[in-house]
């Protein structure tokens, strides 16, 4: 089937943008072939301004005239989205999901017309949906996404959606189960990364750094610490093992933090982010 538009997107805040600016920047579509509908007025000025897409008022208007649509509206919302879209949508269209929370099957449910507690069997209902986690950095163009598929997506759409989200950073497929897994390690840890960088800036201020070059330090060391664990291959013990000279002031540092419980205490913020997920999700 012929769709008006190539890609649509049912919300387009921050992430949307980071999304749409991705796939622009990597041709994998033209300003032209792109629409987005959003709640506010000043959203679909900027993404005019900014972007020069197409911009719908209905929702529904992206829902029926899209090969590809994004949801991407915040998960308290869906429910009051989805009764407006519910049985738009044909088997040869992608969805794309970026909200936290809500499972591929309760995604099909509700896009169908079924009460997302209700309960249904019939595989031949089932849509082409693909789960995504990004995290923030996808707004300078360095996510980390998880991608799951529902059993009906094709390889093609599949490569498409890796296409996608690549073009923004990185991506890699997991089982759907994992995806509590992922929030706690990626989704939320750019929030624990950032108080990291600010407790090291803090003390490098003690010690008689200039505030803004003390962030700056901070945040290269983390910065170029994360690459050469990307690009070495490496496991990180044994690039923090090239760096601790003996009786230097790395492992000084490295024992005052194992004494402090570091390691643990990093563990079980992210432990509670999954758990926090898992709650969400039921």
């Amino acid at each position: 089937m012929s769709y008006k538009y190539e890609i649509g997107f049912i919300g387009c805040g921050n992430m949307g943008s980071a999304i749409l600016k991705g796939i622009l920047g990597s041709s994998l579509s033209v300003p032209g072939k792109i629409a987005a509908s959003a709640n506010s007025e000043a959203t679909r000025n900027r993404l005019r301004t900014e972007f020069n897409i197409n911009i719908e008022s209905d929702n529904t208007e992206i829902g029926k005239n899209s090969k590809v649509v994004f949801i991407a509206v915040k998960p308290a919302v869906f429910g009051q989205i989805s009764y407006s879209i519910k049985s738009l949508f044909k088997h040869d269209q992608l969805i794309v999901s970026v909200m936290a929370g809500k499972s591929l099957k309760i995604i099909n449910k509700s896009l169908i017309g079924y009460d997302e507690f209700s309960d249904y069997s019939d595989k031949s209902e089932s849509l082409q949906i693909v789960r995504a986690m990004p995290n923030t950095p996808a707004l300078i163009g360095e996510a980390m996404s998880a991608l799951s598929y529902s059993e009906s997506v094709t390889d093609a759409n599949k490569a498409l959606a890796t296409k996608i989200f690549n073009s923004f950073g990185k991506s890699e497929e997991i089982p759907e189960n994992l995806m509590d897994a992922v929030t706690g390690v990626s989704g939320s840890s750019p929030a624990y990364i950032y108080m990291m960088i600010e407790a090291m800036a803090d003390e490098g201020v003690r010690a008689g750094l200039p505030r803004q070059k003390s962030y700056t330090f901070a945040a290269q060391a983390v910065l170029g610490s994360a690459k050469m664990v990307l690009e070495t291959g490496k496991h990180p013990g044994e690039l923090k093992d090239a760096v601790t000279s003996p009786g230097g002031t790395t492992i000084a540092g490295l024992a005052a933090l194992e004494e402090m419980g570091f390691r643990g205490t990093v563990m079980e913020g992210i432990h509670a982010a999954i758990m926090k997920s898992i709650d969400m999700s039921k």
